[in-house]
C-alpha cells in the first residue's frame, strides 16, 4: 500500500516543527522584525559612509530585539505567541521598537562630536542647562 505524503499527519508536522526550528522559533520571528526595520531605517535615512551603514543597522537591529523584548515583557504580552495573529503582532511590535533606534544613536553620536574638546563637567552642566 502506497501512502501519500498529505495522508500522513505525523511527518508533515514533524516538518513543519522542523522549520519552526530552523527559522529560530520566537527569535527568527525578532530578527525578521529587526531586519526590516533595518531596512526601512536604510531606505528613509541614507547613510553617508560604510562605517554610519554599519553602526545604523547594528543599532537598529539592537533597539529592534532589545526594544521589542521589553515591550512584550513590560505589558505581558508572551501569550500572543501562542496563535499565528498573535506572533504577527509581536512580529510589529519588534518592527516599530527598531525604526528610532538610528535616529537615537545618530543623535548621540552628533552630540558628542560637538562636544569632543569639552570636559565631563562642561557636558554635565550642559545637560542639566546649566551654562
Amino acid at each position: 500500500m502506497k501512502v501519500s505524503p498529505m495522508s500522513e499527519p505525523i511527518s508533515g508536522a514533524a516538518a513543519g516543527a522542523f522549520g519552526w526550528k530552523m527559522l529560530g522559533g520566537l527569535a527568527g520571528i525578532g530578527a525578521i522584525g529587526a531586519g526590516l526595520a533595518s531596512v526601512v531605517v536604510m531606505c528613509a535615512m541614507t547613510p553617508r559612509s560604510a562605517k554610519e551603514w554599519a553602526v545604523g543597522l547594528i543599532s537598529t537591529v539592537v533597539f529592534s530585539i532589545g526594544g521589542g523584548a521589553a515591550v512584550i515583557q513590560h505589558f505581558d504580552l508572551q501569550a500572543w505567541a501562542h496563535s499565528p495573529i498573535g506572533l504577527v503582532a509581536m512580529l510589529g511590535l519588534v518592527f516599530t521598537c527598531g525604526l528610532p533606534g538610528w535616529a537615537i544613536v545618530r543623535w548621540l553620536f552628533n552630540f558628542i562630536e560637538a562636544r569632543r574638546n569639552a570636559t565631563l563637567a562642561d557636558v554635565v552642566r550642559e545637560v542639566r542647562g546649566q551654562r
